[in-house]
């Protein structure tokens, strides 16, 4: 059995054609702008939730509003129920 690889639920063959179009739209000479544009965008993004991450986090340690050793425990029994839950269904995958 091979399993395709799939982007937002779109195949292969799916994203060949989207591409097709858009090189029809734009025209091959724009594809590098439009690309370097979106990754600029993309970069803006990620920095302004970083951001925000930051100085949402650094004022809630400020109002001694976050514990960290709590935060820490919760993450770690979390993490141990996620490795419970791949080792149990890994073994159902295996049986079908």
């Amino acid at each position: 059995m091979i399993k395709l690889a799939t982007l937002l639920f779109i195949g292969g063959t799916e994203i060949v054609f989207i591409l097709f179009i858009v090189v029809l739209v734009f025209g091959a000479d724009k594809l590098p702008e439009i690309a370097r544009g979106m990754g600029k965008g993309m970069r803006t993004l990620r920095d302004a939730t970083n951001d925000i991450k930051h100085e949402v986090t650094k004022s809630a340690k400020d109002s001694n509003i976050m514990d960290t050793d709590t935060t820490k425990e919760i993450q770690q029994e979390i993490n141990k129920i996620k490795d419970e839950v791949e080792d149990f269904s890994g073994s159902i995958k295996r049986n079908m």
